[in-house]
């Protein structure tokens, strides 16, 4: 009895303490729940207002980096941080991971680009090679069939045609170029003023008449452009000397092969000019397989890649020159010229004739004995004399010894008895001239009075040292016409001389000015084998005003250099300056 009381009393305070610790487990859950709940209300609740949202961290899509903002897969950019999309942090690696997609895209974009350019430029090389091709059949005619390698390379008809095309525009620019050009014949022109001179040159020098501000005769060293210009000009023609001609149709001269290989020491000379609108002409000439055999080859860069004109051989063995001289007076003159004759034409030429025109009685026995000399002393047959009585007109003196030939067509050359050449110049004659085609006006070089540029008659050397070309010796005589080689048959079909033209000066430029008239092409250049001695020069009171002028001008110009002219003119303020100088040096020494 007292047992079951015992556990109805511990029952009634299990339960008792059961609920208390239920009650206060139950309360202890609540709170937790709460805290649980408040938690994540905090977490998942959108940001402050204080607090900038993603879309504010993130750059905008009118920022400067574009390519962190885009449309990525479902449409989501920074805006579904805020909306329902993933996290910040996935967030950003997608618009990394986009960005570099786009990177990798353009770099493939660059890699299609280049491949394109790499393309087009092989494609160029191939069209200027097929263009370079046809440069070498310009001259000749279509007949080497111009279009079939390119048509190979081009896969297809219309890229045949198309070559084909592109080349014979080239071909007919090229022709016409050539054909406006003075390379084959001359062009009428107005006046003397129109000629395009030549430059003539050789494997170290240039002789140009333009000199620009440096006033030198010759140009040595050549300016880099030139040499390179030039240098080009002779490997080209030099290729062509050695190289075989397949040629099946053009003169002998260009089929035949010889076994001679041409270097740079067979060059001789050359001549060029520039005319601005059509191009460059580059004639040039080299030493053949004997003494009298030469090759001439023409040609032309008509600003563009260079072509060959053509390539000739030329025999000057049975070209005789027929000298003449008009002469009045002067027989201490004619004695030099003599000497000269006698060593450069006689001995070392041997195919010259010399007409002497002498108006006149005066000195006519000392002009005699002096041809007859040296017919003895170097067996030398080859002279006329010619005596005219009346008064001088070297236009008549030319005139009368040139009709007095009665051998035939032949080479002129109308010379005066104060000019010394070498037996290159009368090659240069010789290749520069060609009946019905071609006259030759060369460029003398004049020598400036001895005893101003060497100081005293006592100083002056042999006329053999004096005669170099430099600017302190001499100038280029680019105003004289008088020295000039043409056959006889085109100085009889121009009409020859004005022989109504008396005394000096006037002559030669009437006859010029009817070459240039005519078709025939004037070459006019240069000539560094061709010297107009100096001379005391009077001019007469008789003389017409335009032509006395004329003459004192060309007085002026004969004496020396500007330079030297200066110091003559202002010799006495040379002269006090230095004896103030002195003064001063004997003031000091006191």
């Amino acid at each position: 009895m007292i047992f079951r009381q015992f556990l109805m009393l511990l029952a009634v305070m299990l339960r008792r303490g059961l609920l208390t610790w239920v009650s206060r487990v139950g309360g202890l859950l609540v709170f937790l729940c709460c805290s649980l709940s408040l938690l994540y209300l905090m977490t998942c609740s959108p940001p402050h207002a204080n607090s900038p949202p993603l879309s504010h961290v993130l750059p905008h899509a009118e920022s400067d980096h574009p390519s962190l903002i885009g449309t990525g897969p479902g449409g989501t950019g920074a805006a579904g941080a805020q909306s329902g999309g993933p996290p910040a942090v996935h967030t950003y690696q997608m618009l990394l991971q986009e960005r570099d997609e786009q990177h990798r895209l353009y770099i493939s974009s660059l890699k299609k680009q280049i491949a394109q350019l790499k393309e087009d430029l092989q494609e160029r090389s191939q069209q200027l090679k097929g263009v370079q091709e046809s440069l070498k059949t310009v001259a000749r005619g279509p007949d080497d069939g111009l279009g079939g390698g390119a048509g190979s390379q081009g896969g297809g008809v219309r890229e045949v045609q198309g070559a084909k095309k592109q080349q014979s525009d080239l071909q007919e620019f090229l022709r016409g170029q050539l054909l406006k050009a003075e390379v084959t014949a001359g062009t009428r022109l107005p006046s003397e003023y129109a000629v395009v001179p030549f430059e003539s040159f050789t494997l170290q020098r240039v002789y140009q008449l333009e000199m620009g501000l440096t006033r030198h005769p010759e140009e040595k060293p050549v300016r880099k452009d030139k040499r390179d210009e030039l240098g080009e000009v002779l490997e080209v023609a030099l290729q062509s000397l050695n190289t075989p001609s397949n040629q099946q149709n053009g003169n002998a001269a260009e089929k035949t092969q010889t076994s001679k290989v041409y270097t740079p020491s067979d060059f001789i000379e050359g001549i060029t000019r520039t005319e601005k609108d059509k191009g460059t002409l580059y004639e040039l000439t080299f030493r053949g397989e004997s003494t009298y055999e030469f090759r001439r080859l023409v040609l032309f860069r008509p600003f563009g890649p260079l072509m060959k004109v053509k390539s000739e051989g030329m025999d000057t063995a049975d070209v005789p020159i027929n000298i003449i001289v008009p002469l009045s007076g002067r027989t201490d003159k004619f004695k030099q010229f003599m000497h000269n004759f006698k060593e450069v034409c006689v001995r070392q030429d041997g195919r010259v004739h010399l007409t002497v025109v002498y108006f006149g009685k005066e000195q006519m026995s000392e002009v005699r004995s002096t041809l007859e000399n040296t017919s003895r002393e170097a067996s030398f047959k080859n002279y006329t004399l010619l005596q005219l009585d009346e008064e001088f007109s070297r236009g008549r003196g030319l005139d009368v010894g040139a009709r007095a030939w009665e051998g035939g067509n032949v080479l002129l050359f109308f010379c005066d008895v104060d000019i010394y050449f070498t037996a290159d110049f009368l090659n240069a004659c010789r290749l520069n001239t060609q009946p019905g085609k071609k006259v030759f006006y060369p460029v003398l070089f004049s020598q400036y009075n001895p005893t101003l540029i060497y100081g005293s008659p006592e100083h002056i050397p042999p006329v053999e040292q004096q005669l170099v070309i430099k600017k302190d010796t001499g100038f280029w005589r680019d105003f004289g016409f008088g020295m000039t080689c043409q056959y006889r048959s085109d100085f009889i079909n121009i009409g020859g001389f004005d022989i109504d033209i008396k005394g000096w000066g006037g002559e030669d430029v009437h006859l010029y000015r009817k070459y240039l008239h005519s078709n025939l092409l004037v070459v006019r250049a240069p000539s560094r084998g061709l010297f107009h001695l100096w001379h005391e020069k009077h001019c007469a009171d008789e003389l017409p005003p335009d032509q006395y002028r004329m003459c004192m001008q060309s007085k002026a110009m004969n004496e020396a250099s500007h330079g030297q002219l200066g110091m003559l003119f202002f010799r006495h303020e040379i002269e006090a300056h230095l004896r103030k100088q002195k003064e001063k040096q004997n003031s000091k020494k006191t």
